[in-house]
């Protein structure tokens, strides 16, 4: 899934993302959802790729390249 930081708090791990879908679903960040990725924090409005584990919780946060994030590209 792809989505938005919405909130994210350093201190406790707790964090907010919100999906990129019409309905903008909002999952709660898993404990480990920044476990093995590039990021040490989140900023809101970040774009980032992520998974849902068994709880429906986000986790698995990474970068999107830009054919993950549909950005248009520009043909030369």
């Amino acid at each position: 899934m792809q989505g938005v930081v919405k909130s994210y708090d350093p201190a406790t791990r707790d964090g907010v993302v919100i999906t990129d879908t019409i309905d903008m679903t909002e999952y709660e960040l898993a404990q480990n959802a920044l476990e093995g990725s590039v990021f040490r924090m989140l900023r809101p409005g970040q774009r980032v790729v992520f998974d849902l584990d068994a709880a429906s919780q986000a986790t698995a946060l990474r970068l999107g390249s830009e054919a993950d994030m549909g950005t248009p590209t520009w043909e030369q």
